[in-house]
């Protein structure tokens, strides 16, 4: 598969934005050294764009962006895609309303991840945006499609745009990168909270039917509405 002049305007974009939202990993405290990465699908066809394997954040930068088909062999780039590109690859060709795929190792949903522990749904903003609990998906190995495997799976029939790999990390989905970048913000941050929770004592649980209330609030009125 080659990329044609008809969606090299779009695939330049992306590398843009996918370069641009690399930086949040590290604001945010998501990762460290070169680990970590978002990837973007392109709009009508079987390709992708992700960061490289192994280049550290400050050198990121959209030409440094590639872009690989849905096995995860690269299209265009001149570096090798991440490690992770196999995950990415498999979860957009699994579940085409993905727009967008981050994963990272950040610390306080890795240690749920390394418990094989769901987050439990006992705080307003894990209903808001995971609809209830952040599952654990399977322990898989890097290489092929195991991982990619265990995130569709787990999150096919699941509200939460986000899974806890076990004993691996957080990989998050959403309509946009942009989206899955903020899914792994919020992973992270509600991971934290629950844990401070848990020393405390036993986080009281939120009732379903308020749950259910406060995730369709979110997902369908909270925010402004688009400008015409």
């Amino acid at each position: 598969m080659t990329v044609t002049t008809d969606v090299r305007d779009t695939i330049a974009h992306l590398r843009v934005q996918v370069a641009d939202l690399h930086a949040e990993l590290p604001r945010n405290q998501l990762v460290v050294w070169t680990a970590g990465n978002v990837s973007a699908r392109v709009p009508g066809r079987d390709l992708l764009v992700i960061k490289p394997s192994g280049v550290s954040y400050d050198k990121i930068t959209p030409e440094a962006m590639v872009v690989t088909d849905l096995e995860g062999e690269l299209v265009d780039g001149e570096l090798s895609p991440s490690s992770d590109t196999a995950a990415h690859a498999y979860v957009y060709k699994h579940m085409p309303h993905v727009q967008g795929v981050v994963h990272t190792h950040s610390t306080y949903a890795t240690a749920w991840a390394a418990r094989g522990e769901a987050i439990p749904c006992v705080l307003t903003m894990i209903a808001d945006e995971f609809g209830g609990e952040i599952p654990v998906g399977p322990f898989a190995l890097i290489g092929d499609g195991s991982i990619g495997r265990g995130i569709v799976e787990t999150l096919r029939n699941h509200r939460s745009p986000a899974v806890l790999m076990r004993n691996h990390g957080v990989f998050t989905i959403g309509s946009s990168a942009r989206n899955a970048v903020k899914a792994a913000v919020m992973c992270e941050d509600v991971a934290r909270t629950v844990h401070l929770s848990r020393q405390l004592g036993a986080p009281l649980p939120i009732e379903q039917h308020h749950i259910d209330s406060l995730y369709q609030r979110y997902q369908n009125v909270y925010g402004q509405e688009p400008t015409k």
